[in-house]
């Protein structure tokens, strides 16, 4: 799917369908924060939530004093929305609208958070993009957190097709610029009370590249 396919779809699911439709949504992303939390970051540091959408995960940043998020999605819809529901808060966050394997970011970041992203390239191309664009934008004493599908979950989202992942996949594919430093699995349960299995890594920036 072009870029353009991929926003047109996903503006289309977030005019039609309210949180409680759709099967990523959590109230409180919990993993998310604990992995957050757990790199002991300044307030100070800079944090962008890749594919964040209207994820409630910046409403936490926030709480939690963080000074400079970014939330990047391909759809502007998702976003507005994110943005309405923070009201005034929102004007404390930047909001990018892009395709993540063409984004052009002005600055480093100290995070890179990525829940559900990362598996919807599932392509060999997109995926360089991808790594490109993180090890040339997470600074060099930052760290990248990603939660995909494990390779027991669904092998679709949204009507579209994934690419699950193993520990030893996902360490891989990101190896090339950063060092892992832990692997947990989990079973995100969704507003239908269904389970998905999801893999989440967190890794350190390190200067040498293999």
């Amino acid at each position: 799917m072009d870029p353009h396919q991929a926003q047109a779809h996903w503006d289309k699911i977030y005019r039609t369908k309210q949180p409680h439709e759709v099967s990523w949504t959590q109230e409180v992303p919990a993993t998310s924060l604990a992995f957050i939390n757990g790199f002991d970051l300044p307030k100070s540091a800079h944090i962008i939530d890749v594919g964040g959408g209207d994820s409630k995960l910046v409403d936490f940043l926030l709480e939690e004093g963080y000074e400079h998020i970014t939330v990047l999605d391909i759809s502007a819809s998702a976003l507005e929305r994110a943005k309405e529901r923070l009201g005034a808060k929102g004007d404390r966050v930047q909001w990018v609208v892009s395709d993540i394997t063409s984004f052009e970011p002005d600055t480093t970041y100290d995070l890179w958070h990525d829940r559900a992203a990362f598996h919807f390239l599932t392509t060999e191309e997109e995926i360089t993009a991808y790594m490109a664009i993180a090890r040339g934008s997470v600074s060099g004493e930052g760290y990248l957190t990603i939660g995909t599908f494990s390779t027991e979950g669904p092998a679709k989202c949204s009507g579209l097709p994934i690419k699950r992942y193993s520990e030893e996949a996902l360490t891989r594919e990101v190896s090339s610029g950063f060092d892992k430093i832990k692997c947990i699995t989990e079973d995100h349960e969704t507003p239908f009370h269904t389970k998905q299995n999801f893999l989440f890594c967190s890794f350190k920036r390190t200067l040498h590249v293999q």
